[in-house]
Parts: structure tokens; sequence; C-alpha cells
């Protein structure tokens, strides 16, 4: 027999915070909020990212309107207002000061400073190095205004929160070569990333089925190989997606995967990609054509291009799911292999090599894992993105050959199956340590990411498939316990109720704020 009580599965919680900060101390007395009555004074430095983020969250908390429910109230309800009705009033807010007390940065960049202060009183204030440690701040100052039991007033508690991330790289991977994903969708997975404070937006760009990427070297990529000629980025797209991230403190980081997933450059440019054989006949193309200048003359060029157009110093060039029995049915390949004695994983090896170098002068790489496990010479400033099953053996290998790492192999979001609870769980510093027995060795894992690609995502599914599941992978990745600490959660064990209160109050704050992510943990309701 299974008793049913009536009401949500899991109660929201009220004014708490998504990630979790890593250290926070609320009290029971609280400040009402009048937004007629309340100001914001930046007392130190200022820029247009600061300037811009206050206006934007001004506009949250002040929208935020008690509605009042005509319903009795019930016995329960009774006794949560009562509850709540233990709390003190101190007062109505009447301030935040925001002090910034270093010259701001203009753009996001991998291990920037994103700690703050934030104490909550009648003049709140928030204090940080670095204005990404007060768009940090502003966010959490945000998340904890909430309504009262009896709707009738906005409220904010007494507390004060020191906090910062647990890892620095904290990102997203969106697949816009599979389905074309629009602009509008993208701007609001950045505000959705914002609302996580997660701070890398990996835009996988184009893939074999399409080169949504208008280049303006190479115009014929994306005129033959874009799904249609609506379905495509311009110079003026990036530049408003790379300015809205800039200004959440979020970097875009660019992937063009070489030398597989290719195939749409081929619609153009069919030179430079291997023609593969079954027996002598041509059956089709494959991955891109190591042996020959055309080539690499043009990864070159288009690479070139797309950095002067991103303005992160990290590029992703891919390097994953090469189809090498396509390189090794063609005579030209064959021939070339037998001529300098390489078997065809060196050819893999070969081509990247080759590539690495071609990046503008100043570049920093981010690779797939089988470039590392082709032995291809690694700067150690490059990053090792580990993806596939067995990773907690990759993972140790690839930090034990001095490189650092991103995590992804248990944050696929495109496997449907994955619920957020099962994403939370998963700790990738946590793992070394528990494989290794080093305290050490974890900290080169620098952060990981949750990856959307886009098989079974279009521009009318992708929000609600991605929200709120990403929001696991961010609070593990923001406010895991760093290495030594006790571990919040057993491995083993779902997370306890706390969480899933929270994540249902944290649903419903995306809603509010236009993100339309489904619903967390079953039967509930959000009053937007």
């Amino acid at each position: 027999m299974s008793i049913v009580n009536p009401g949500p599965k899991y109660p929201p919680s009220k004014g708490e915070v998504w990630p979790k900060p890593q250290n926070e101390i609320t009290e029971l007395t609280y400040y009402t909020f009048d937004p007629s009555n309340f100001k914001v004074k930046v007392t130190n430095n200022t820029c247009d990212i600061l300037t811009s983020a206050i206006e934007r969250y001004s506009y949250i908390v002040e929208s935020r309107k008690p509605l009042r429910d005509q319903r009795p109230v019930s016995v329960t309800e009774r006794r949560q207002h009562a509850r709540e009705a233990q709390t003190l009033v101190l007062g109505v807010l009447q301030e935040l000061q925001v002090q910034l007390t270093e010259p701001c940065e203009k753009y996001p960049y991998l291990e920037m400073d994103e700690k703050y202060r934030l104490n909550v009183s009648a003049v709140s204030v928030l204090t940080s190095a670095s204005v990404w440690g007060i768009l940090r701040g502003l966010e959490t100052f945000a998340q904890k205004f909430y309504i009262s039991h009896d709707m009738n007033e906005l409220r904010i508690n007494t507390s004060v929160v020191v906090d910062f991330p647990a890892y620095a790289h904290r990102g997203l991977l969106l697949d816009t070569g599979r389905h074309y994903i629009s602009v509008p969708n993208i701007l609001l997975t950045l505000d959705a990333m914002t609302i996580n404070k997660m701070n890398v937006f990996h835009w996988h760009i184009v893939d074999d089925q399409s080169f949504p990427y208008q280049s303006e070297k190479f115009p014929d990529l994306s005129l033959y190989g874009a799904y249609h000629s609506s379905m495509v980025y311009t110079k003026d797209d990036i530049a408003r997606i790379v300015e809205y991230a800039r200004l959440r403190g979020i970097r875009v980081l660019p992937e063009f995967d070489v030398p597989g997933h290719t195939r749409s450059w081929g619609n153009a440019y069919p030179n430079i990609l291997t023609a593969c054989y079954r027996g002598n006949e041509v059956v089709g193309l494959g991955p891109m054509n190591p042996i020959r200048n055309i080539t690499y003359k043009m990864i070159r060029d288009l690479f070139h291009e797309v950095q002067a157009w991103f303005p992160d110093k990290y590029m992703h060039i891919g390097g994953d799911e090469v189809e090498m029995l396509c390189w090794r049915s063609n005579p030209e390949i064959r021939e070339y292999m037998q001529e300098n004695g390489l078997k065809v994983e060196e050819l893999h090896a070969l081509f990247m090599q080759n590539t690495i170098p071609l990046l503008a002068d100043g570049s920093k790489i981010v690779v797939w894992q089988e470039v590392f496990d082709e032995d291809v010479p690694l700067t150690n400033d490059t990053l090792v993105q580990v993806w596939k099953s067995g990773w907690i053996d990759e993972l140790v290998k690839v930090l034990e050959a001095g490189h650092r790492v991103l995590f992804s192999s248990a944050w696929y979001l495109d496997h449907l199956q994955n619920e957020w609870p099962s994403l939370y769980m998963v700790d990738p510093r946590r793992i070394v340590r528990d494989a290794t027995g080093s305290d050490t060795l974890p900290a080169g894992v620098i952060g990981g990411e949750a990856c959307m690609w886009g098989e079974m995502v279009d521009d009318r599914n992708v929000i609600s498939r991605v929200w709120p599941r990403a929001s696991a992978v961010a609070e593990r990745l923001w406010s895991a316990p760093t290495v030594g600490q006790r571990r919040r959660y057993s491995s083993a064990s779902l997370p306890h109720s706390e969480v899933y209160r929270r994540m249902e109050e944290h649903v419903c704050r995306m809603n509010r704020r236009g993100i339309s992510a489904q619903p967390a943990s079953g039967p509930g309701y959000c009053l937007v």
C-alpha cells in the first residue's frame, strides 16, 4: 500500500541559494523589501560590467510580487505560518553597498577570482576584489529573497555569506551542429548559466551534419554546409553572444573539432577530406586528409579568423572519434604510411602535432582525451577533456602525466536516463583521491562540463532538457568540498531532502526568470 499525502512531494525551500555557498550563516531574523525605499550604492570601483549587472538584478528583485492566495488556509499551512512567525522582523531593507576593491577586468578567464563576501542587514554590503566575484554575489543576494507564507511581503533573512567556487572551470557544452539552436535560445542558456554560477559556455558550433558558422574567409563553408541560409551564426551574432556572456562573467569557448566530425566542411571543400574506399570503389568522404598541405592551410586560416572573433585564449580543437578505417582504406594514405613507417594511430598523432602550431600566437588548447591517448606531445597548459567510459583510470593517467583535466564522462545530458540526483553525486576530485590516496593529484582536475549533444534536442526542447539537470553539475562544481574535507554526501546515496527542497525552489526561480526548466522531482507547483 502506498500512502500519498497532498501537496508537493518536496516543499520548496525559501530563500536558499543554489549552488550552495561554501560558508553561510543565516539568522531567524529578517528584513522586508520595499523597492521604493531601497537603493544600490557602488562605493568603490565600477565599470560597464558592474553597471549592467546592477540594472539586471535590480529588475529581478523589484519584479517579485507577492501573489495572494484566495483559498481558505489549511491546518498544515497554519502550522507553517506559525513556525515562520517565530522569526523576528528587524525592519525594512534600506541599501546594498557594492564594494569592488580592485579595478574591473574586461574579459573573464580561466582561474579568475570569483570570491565574494555578502553581509545582509538593513544596510547590506557585498565585497569582492574582482568584478567576477561581485557578479556571483549579486546572484546570491537576489536568490535570498523569498515571499512569506501568508503571501503578504517579500523578505530576506539576516545572513553572512563567504563564498568561492571549488572548481575554476564550470561549463556547459551546447552542440549546434546536429540541430541549429537560435541566438535567442543561446542567450537564454547564458542567462540560465548565470543563475547557476557556471562560467564557461563550450560552443560545439559545427559537426558532420551542418556548418552553421558563417566565415568571412571561407563563406562557402556555411553556404553549402549549413542546413539552411537562415540557420547560420554571423560575425555579428557571435559578437552579440560573446558580449552577452562577458557581461555575465561567462567565457565562450569555441570548438572546431578536427580531424573527425568534419563531413560538413566537405560540401564546399571535398579535397580537404579523405576519400573512403571499399575495395577499389569510393564510398564516401571521411575525416580530414592528414597528408595534404591544403588541409592545414585551410585550418590555419579559419582558426585565425575564429580566434579573432572569440577573445578567450583557449580554443577547443577536438580530436575525438576519428574514423581511422577510412584512412586505412585510402590508397594514397596507405602509401604514405608505408613510406614513413607509420601506423594509422600514429597518423592521428601526426595530424594533431601538425595542427596545434597553426593556432594564433599565445593560444592555449583544449582537446578530447583521444589526443592524449595517442601520445601527442601536449604542453602542460593544455586541458584534456575526459569523456569516455573507464574514466577513473583515464583521470589518473592524465593527471599523473602532468596535465590538467576537464571532466565530463558522468555528465552527459543527452543520456536522458541521467536524472539530476545521479549527476549530483559525482565529485571527480573526490573520486581521484579515493582511487589514488593522493591529496595533491586531484587538484589537477580544474573543472568539468555538462554536455548537451544535439541529436535529440532542438530549439523547442533544449532549455527544458538541459535545466535543471545541469544545475546539479553546477552545484557539484561550485560547492564540492575541497580535498581533505568530509564530503557532504556519500557517493553511494542520494542527496538529502534538503537538496531536493532547494532544487524545487531553484526550478521555480529559473522559471520565474524566463528559463523553462522542467520539474525536478515529482508533483509540485511554481508561482511564477
